[in-house]
C-alpha cells in the first residue's frame, strides 16, 4: 500500500504525513493492489472485520465498536417510491451517531502510529464530535475549529464532554478548513483529520464491503448525502476493491444529492457553475452546509464512473422526508441524511434494488424539527380530560 495522488499518479509512502501531493497539490488516495490477489478471510466484526483491506494494522487501531450498522428494508416506502427492495444503511448507530466514526477509527489509529501528540479538524458538527471521543480514547488532544453560529448544538456537546479545545471561526466551514489546514502543516505534530486525509476515507469504504456482505452482492442503485464529497469517493472505492477481489460480479449506480443552498458539485455538473465552489452556502442540513468540498474531484469520477449522477432537493423536501421516514419506518435522522429519502419522494428509479444511506441520528440535529413541532393537547388528570384531548369522548 502507499499513498497516491489522484492526478499525478505520485506515490508516497504511508509514513509520511502529506494532506496533498507535493508535486501537483491535488489530494492523495490510499492505493491498495488488489489484482489478481485471493480475496482475505475477514474475521471479527465492525469496520477492523475489513482489516486486510486497511493501511494501519489490526493491532495499531484505537476502536470503539465502530461499523456492523444496520441495513433495514423499508417495506412501506418501498412499495410507495415502485422499487422491489429499498433498504437504509443507518449509521447514526454509530458510537458517536454519525459515518464519521468509520473514518476516525482508522485516522486516529494512524495519528497514533504516527506519533502525532494532537488531532485536529474543522466541523459543522459530526467530524467534532467523532475526532473529539476517538482523540479521548487514545489519550490524545483533540482541536476542533467550527464555524460560527454555523453548528447544531447536539453535536457540539459531544465535541465539549470529551474534552476537545474548541476554537469557533468568524466564518463559514470553508474558512475554518483552510485555517485548521494552515495549522497542521506548520505544527508538524498536530495531524489533520478532515476527509482531504486519504486514511480517514480508508475507514469509511467499509460501509461498502458491509453493504455487499449483507446483500451477498452490490446494490443496483446506492444513494447518499453530498456535502465535502469524501464519503460518496471512499463508497465508491470500497465498492471497486471488492469488485476487484472477485467478491461482488458488478458495480452499483451512485447517485450523491445535495441540499438547494449548497449543491456546488450538482450545480458544477449541470454546467451552472464554472467551478465547484459557493461563496454563501446555507441550508437547514447543517452536515452538508459546505461551499468548496474538498473531495470533489474523487467525487465526479465515482459519480462518472458508476453511471451515476448528482441530485438537488430542497429544504422543504427534506424536512417533509424526515417525518415521512421517521412516522412511517420508525428510523429519526438529522437532515443531511434524509436527502436520498427525499430524492426518492419526487424522482422514480427504475432498479431492483437500492440502498439509501443515512450518515446520522436524528438527535444529532433536532432543531429544524423542533421548530415545525405541532401544537400539544391539553388535558387535566382525568380519564374523562384524556378522552375528550384525544377525539375519543
Amino acid at each position: 500500500m502507499k499513498q497516491r495522488c489522484i492526478s499525478c499518479g505520485a506515490a508516497y509512502p504511508l509514513s509520511q504525513i502529506l494532506y496533498t501531493c507535493p508535486a501537483c497539490d491535488d489530494i492523495l488516495e490510499i492505493a491498495i493492489d488488489v489484482t489478481g490477489r485471493e480475496a482475505p478471510t475477514f474475521e471479527c466484526e465492525g469496520v477492523w472485520r475489513y482489516a486486510p483491506l486497511l493501511p494501519v494494522p489490526l493491532d495499531k487501531s484505537v476502536s470503539m465498536g465502530e461499523g456492523g450498522t444496520g441495513l433495514h428494508a423499508l417495506r412501506r416506502l418501498q412499495q410507495e417510491f415502485g422499487i422491489p427492495r429499498l433498504f437504509l444503511k443507518n449509521e447514526g448507530e454509530n458510537p458517536t451517531g454519525s459515518f464519521k466514526d468509520r473514518g476516525m477509527t482508522v485516522g486516529v489509529s494512524q495519528a497514533v502510529t504516527l506519533g502525532a501528540r494532537a488531532v485536529a479538524c474543522a466541523s459543522t458538527g459530526n467530524t467534532s464530535a467523532s475526532l473529539a471521543a476517538y482523540a479521548a480514547r487514545a489519550g490524545m488532544r483533540a482541536i476542533v475549529l467550527i464555524p460560527g453560529g454555523k453548528i447544531a448544538m447536539g453535536k457540539l456537546a459531544q465535541a465539549i464532554v470529551h474534552g476537545a479545545e474548541i476554537v469557533q471561526v468568524d466564518g463559514n466551514f470553508d474558512e475554518a478548513m483552510r485555517t485548521v489546514r494552515e495549522l497542521s502543516l506548520s505544527e508538524g505534530e498536530i495531524y489533520l483529520l478532515n476527509s482531504i486525509n486519504p486514511f480517514r476515507l480508508e475507514g469509511q469504504k467499509t460501509l461498502a464491503f458491509e453493504v455487499c456482505e449483507a446483500l451477498g452482492n452490490a446494490p443496483d442503485v446506492l444513494i447518499l448525502p453530498m456535502g465535502n464529497a469524501g464519503n460518496i469517493s471512499a463508497i465508491w472505492k470500497g465498492f471497486r476493491e471488492f469488485h476487484a477481489l472477485g467478491l461482488i460480479d458488478r458495480l452499483p449506480k451512485i447517485i450523491g444529492v445535495q441540499a438547494a443552498g449548497a449543491a456546488p458539485l450538482a450545480r458544477y455538473l449541470s454546467g451552472d457553475l464554472h467551478e465547484c465552489r459557493i461563496s454563501d452556502p446555507e441550508t437547514l442540513a447543517t452536515a452538508i452546509r459546505i461551499g468548496a468540498p474538498v473531495s470533489w474531484l474523487k467525487a465526479l469520477r465515482a459519480l462518472e464512473e458508476s453511471g451515476g449522477h448528482a441530485a438537488i432537493v430542497s429544504d422543504d423536501e427534506i424536512l417533509a422526508a424526515q417525518r415521512k421516514l421517521a412516522s412511517g419506518e420508525g428510523i429519526f435522522v438529522e437532515p443531511a441524511s434524509v436527502v436520498p429519502i427525499a430524492y426518492l419522494m419526487r424522482e422514480r428509479v427504475q432498479a431492483e434494488t437500492v440502498v439509501c444511506v443515512a450518515t446520522g441520528h436524528g438527535l444529532k440535529d433536532p432543531d429544524a424539527i423542533l421548530r415545525m413541532a405541532p401544537e400539544m393537547k391539553q388535558a387535566a388528570p382525568s380519564l374523562a380530560s384524556l378522552r375528550s384531548a384525544l377525539g375519543l369522548a
